[in-house]
């Protein structure tokens, strides 16, 4: 098969190192990619939100089936060009993909089945949203309603943050995503992330992570895209994976299937767990990331079996076989992130760290040059591991970080510390 990954991050690298596993895929293409890609795969300068562009390339190319690994050609509709086209592909039309692209639209599907999540409003005013704060008290969950990349949400625990919160989203920090803004109950327990692959009909849960959202150890400072993940979640037990798809996925599934946008594709539920239940935080329509890289090391090529299903609608007839082991993947970003970091720093010693079935550096803001590997984004590697144990596995992790030389890089060093 001829298989085309679209995404840059470390998400899509995972997806594609997967991909490989497996020996149906004949030639890979990555686009647009980045220097983890290169090495591994073609890649190609491509308008991945443009889904005319993608299908000509498509045709040009003889691409039998397409992963769409972010969110925004989700948003943008490019799944639904490629099925227009008759192209396979893994991910939700832009019908399907508002549950990630609108918290509200999000929380009125749960209130139409009644799935457990917190209490909530939604504005459009600030004025309103500032009386609501007012109202309500703090901690309090504000957040952008659209896309924001993963940053849009800020947990306020003082009426005063909640307010500066509100002046900042309507203010346009997150762009048109901050235009319109949902205000959420805080609350309380351990979140963790539950992934669910669905064909229309079917939904076959395929593995747990919890990442570590803040940016300093102790998970302390302000949120960011991931600094570090691993799998599986102790938290998420068997139990309450069953009650949340029977409380939650489900009943999801059905309703958008009653409204004529039936789901196709990864669906992600960030769950809230306190004293054995479980409570939706959000949807995505994607892979997390940095959740993608060690679910994908785990998996290995299985996943472009279940994925292939999953686009052509055999996911009953498809099974998980996992491994009774652990991976965990630690985050190096460029000093300054999440706010101002600069671009272009070189990053030496990746030639030290071994690619194997359990240990791979999966890049994510990285570029090739003249032979050398230069940071070009905020989130820059995901150094991921698989162990026996998770202790196995973070020690394999942080033993290849520290062969990394890159002085404008850092990292927590505390990921998978819940578990352990």
């Amino acid at each position: 098969m001829n298989i085309l990954v679209l995404g840059s991050g470390g998400r899509e690298h995972a997806l594609a190192w997967a991909i490989l596993q497996n020996p149906k895929c004949d030639r890979l293409i990555c686009a647009p990619g980045n220097a983890g890609m290169e090495a591994l795969a073609e890649c190609a300068d491509l308008d991945i939100c443009d889904g005319g562009q993608v299908v000509e390339f498509c045709s040009d190319n003889a691409i039998d089936f397409v992963v769409i690994g972010p969110e925004a050609p989700l948003a943008a509709g490019v799944a639904d060009a490629l099925r227009a086209a008759g192209i396979a592909c893994f991910g939700p039309s832009a019908a399907a993909a508002r549950l990630e692209a609108s918290k509200a639209f999000t929380k009125e599907i749960c209130a139409a089945v009644n799935a457990p999540t917190a209490g909530y409003a939604h504005f459009t005013d600030a004025q309103a949203a500032r009386a609501y704060i007012r109202e309500q008290g703090a901690p309090i969950v504000i957040k952008a309603d659209g896309l924001a990349a993963g940053k849009g949400v800020i947990i306020a625990m003082t009426e005063a943050e909640a307010e500066a919160a509100i002046d900042l989203m309507f203010g346009g920090e997150f762009g048109a995503a901050g235009a319109e803004v949902v205000i959420e109950e805080f609350m309380e327990g351990e979140e963790a992330s539950f992934f669910v692959l669905v064909d229309g009909n079917t939904c076959l849960a395929i593995g747990t992570a919890q990442d570590h959202k803040r940016v300093g150890d102790g998970d302390t400072g302000p949120n960011t895209g991931g600094m570090g993940a691993y799998s599986p979640a102790p938290v998420l037990t068997n139990a309450i994976a069953e009650a949340a798809m029977a409380q939650i996925i489900h009943p999801t599934m059905a309703e958008m299937a009653r409204r004529g946008m039936p789901y196709q594709g990864v669906l992600y539920a960030g769950l809230m767990i306190k004293d054995g239940q479980a409570r939706l935080v959000e949807y995505n329509a994607r892979f997390g990331d940095p959740e993608c890289q060690v679910l994908m090391l785990r998996l290995g090529g299985q996943a472009l079996d279940l994925m292939l299903a999953c686009a052509e609608g055999r996911l009953q007839k498809m099974a998980v076989n996992w491994a009774e082991d652990h991976a965990l993947c630690v985050v190096m970003a460029a000093q300054g992130y999440p706010g101002a970091y600069a671009k272009g720093s070189e990053i030496k010693g990746l030639e030290a760290c071994p690619e194997d079935s359990a240990h791979m550096v999966f890049h994510a803001g990285t570029k090739a040059q003249a032979g050398r590997v230069l940071a070009n984004g905020g989130r820059v590697l995901g150094i991921t591991a698989r162990g026996a144990t998770l202790a196995e596995a973070q020690a394999r992790a942080y033993g290849m970080v520290d062969r990394i030389d890159w002085p404008d890089g850092f990292c927590r060093r505390d990921i998978g510390w819940r578990a352990l």
